[in-house]
């Protein structure tokens, strides 16, 4: 077809622009590199005549230049946008695009196949009510579409299409079609897709897009347009419970106080009682604010903002909830997809977001991976980029939340690297480990203050990091003799001494070199809450490590100190033979060498041994700890 001719839709059936009651349906398209995916979004684009006369034009002009269809129109070229993606042939970003028929507006995620872009794939699911899956008629079911398959059953999207594609190129083979289909209904039962619609399609000629393909006789099911325009994707979201995740709290002036959000689930009306979580207190509605002016009733999906009888404490990250109320832990399970480039470590803090709500977490234990190729559960350590596991989490505080198969917009998150700020991996909440509500803090009679007073000094942790051979530990240990010389109560923690007890079990894997800091953290914090002074000399590489153990501690308790002696001195000095076993590559993963060192950015303390004496780095500590008033 010549780009100067009708397409399927005839002008007269092209819809209006003011139609605005038309429902809008969110897709996205998935499946593996080559499969037509950039290719049939942008025949329905054509098909649908969105497409004004310089675009068709300009994609006329473009397929005989850039083009990978030998000079015919490449519909492609109308979803890939990005130089790289002309050059290659291929998507890496996430293109969207809206279109419309006299039926439904469209707003469709084209995302890209490759592997490598997997977390890319995953972006542009999150908002879909609905996937097509392409799958090349020559090859299909493979690894990838297993994979794209199985993030969209974790990210709750039930309604698939199945477009078997190139359907040319194997001979409009209706065989060969339901082969297919069969495989791929297996795989959707067993990840719980509930429904699936498989169309046999030719993406570039428009075969099954809009209209029923003459080439195709045996398939007497919908087109794509048809089945997009009539799916029911409508969920129950309404009849859930009220939750409103607060975004921000308006506040204009000293009248007026009013809380925005989207509504997440649920209805609510003026008057009716809220409960906000986590504190659980309770008020009533006052009023309900819209873009379209003041309602008394507002539902799912609508963004509102609510006034409230009572002032009562509300802050950005809250919910305000009505019915059954949410769940609210510290401790969860999650699904992860893995997008960091940078291999999941347990025990690694990172930030979790979910809504507007943000604390710190981090990863106890990975349950188990997923092996794309069987589906089935392996054990693992660690997720490398674009892999797929389940793993338990350990907050800072309690989340409100829902699980993920019962609110989307509530059990899903993300995890940001608190260094690089790069998204992690995004998560899909299953169920609480337990409840933050029903474990509370014991209080004791002897508290710290009491403890710190009988033995007169203020309570602090030395933590003493740089690499191996720095120093570290012959200026703590100094340091300890010292203070003991002044009567003080103090304990040296030595990472080479810990090893021997507590962290035996521990290799120098990265999850378990991040679990010996953690337990190091943990009785350093037990130690300052005996009112003592608790000295820690460990290499600690990682900012968000050490960062974890500062919090564990009131603020003016943490101490860091950076021995920043130079790799080359350290090497020289070579106390334990450690450097020359792993430039001999016997020792792998070596801090310094092949395995990073992140120097502290702005450390309390910081020391250079290869300039200071050891008497004189000492003295530098004391004369800190004097000066600051915890001796």
């Amino acid at each position: 077809m010549s780009y100067h001719e009708a397409p399927t839709i005839a002008a007269s059936d092209a819809p209006r622009l003011d139609q605005d009651d038309r429902p809008t349906l969110r897709f996205v398209t998935c499946g593996s590199v080559d499969d037509g995916k950039s290719t049939l979004v942008g025949r329905l684009l054509y098909d649908s005549k969105t497409l004004l006369d310089d675009q068709l034009d300009a994609l006329a002009c473009e397929s005989k230049t850039v083009g990978t269809t030998g000079g015919d129109l490449d519909f492609a070229l109308l979803v890939d946008g990005l130089q790289a993606e002309r050059e290659q042939g291929i998507t890496i970003d996430v293109a969207y695009r809206f279109f419309a028929t006299k039926l439904r507006r469209f707003i469709v995620a084209d995302t890209p196949g490759h592997a490598q872009y997997t977390r890319n794939m995953a972006t542009g699911a999150s908002n879909a009510e609905l996937a097509v899956v392409l799958v090349d008629a020559r090859k299909g079911v493979i690894t990838q579409t297993r994979r794209h398959s199985h993030i969209l059953s974790l990210l709750g999207i039930r309604h698939v299409v199945l477009a078997v594609n190139k359907m040319d190129l194997i001979g409009f083979d209706g065989d060969r079609f339901a082969a297919i289909t069969a495989e791929y209904l297996i795989m959707a039962g067993q990840l719980g897709i509930s429904q699936v619609q498989c169309i046999p399609v030719v993406a570039p000629d428009g075969d099954n897009i809009v209209a029923a393909s003459a080439r195709m006789p045996w398939y007497t099911g919908p087109t794509v347009t048809a089945y997009l325009e009539s799916v029911d994707v409508s969920g129950d979201v309404s009849q859930h419970p009220f939750r409103l995740p607060v975004q921000w709290v308006n506040r204009p002036n000293a009248e007026f106080r009013g809380f925005c959000g989207r509504i997440a689930s649920g209805t609510i009306a003026t008057g009716e009682t809220v409960a906000v979580q986590p504190s659980g207190r309770q008020t009533h509605v006052a009023r309900i604010l819209t873009p379209g002016g003041e309602r008394d009733r507002a539902a799912a999906g609508e963004s509102v903002t609510l006034t409230l009888v009572d002032e009562i404490d509300v802050s950005r990250g809250d919910v305000l909830t009505a019915g059954a109320a949410p769940q609210v832990s510290d401790q969860l399970a999650a699904h992860l997809v893995w997008f960091d480039d940078e291999a999941m470590v347990a025990g690694r803090r990172y930030v979790l977001k979910c809504g507007a709500a943000s604390t710190g977490a981090v990863i106890m234990t990975l349950k188990h991976r997923i092996a794309i190729d069987t589906m089935a559960q392996e054990g693992a350590e660690t997720l490398d980029a674009n892999q797929i596991g389940y793993a338990h989490l350990n907050l800072d505080g309690p989340l409100v939340f829902e699980a993920y198969r019962d609110n989307r917009d509530m059990g899903s998150f993300i995890l940001v690297d608190p260094i690089s700020h790069c998204t992690a991996a995004a998560g899909m909440i299953d169920l609480s480990l337990r409840r933050a509500t029903n474990i509370h803090w014991q209080r004791l009679a002897i508290d710290k203050s009491v403890r710190a007073r009988l033995k007169q000094q203020r309570p602090c942790v030395l933590w003493f990091t740089g690499l191996s051979g720095a120093g570290k530990s012959t200026i703590a240990d100094l340091v300890d003799r010292r203070l003991a010389e002044l009567g003080r109560h103090a304990a040296l923690l030595d990472g080479d001494n810990l090893r021997h007890g507590i962290n035996r079990d521990l290799g120098f894997s990265s999850a378990d070199r991040a679990e010996n800091v953690r337990r190091a953290a943990e009785i350093a914090a037990l130690f300052v809450d005996a009112g003592m002074i608790a000295l820690v000399a460990l290499i600690s590489p990682f900012r968000c490590e050490r960062e974890l153990a500062r919090q564990r501690v009131q603020a003016g308790e943490f101490i860091e100190i950076h021995v920043a002696t130079p790799l080359a001195e350290c090497e020289r000095r070579d106390p334990k033979g450690l450097y020359r076993k792993a430039r001999a590559g016997e020792i792998p993963a070596f801090t310094g060498i092949d395995h990073p060192y992140e120097a502290p950015q702005a450390p309390e303390i910081t020391i250079d041994s290869s300039e200071l004496s050891t008497d004189a780095a000492c003295e530098r500590i004391m004369r800190y700890l004097r000066d600051n008033h915890y001796l």
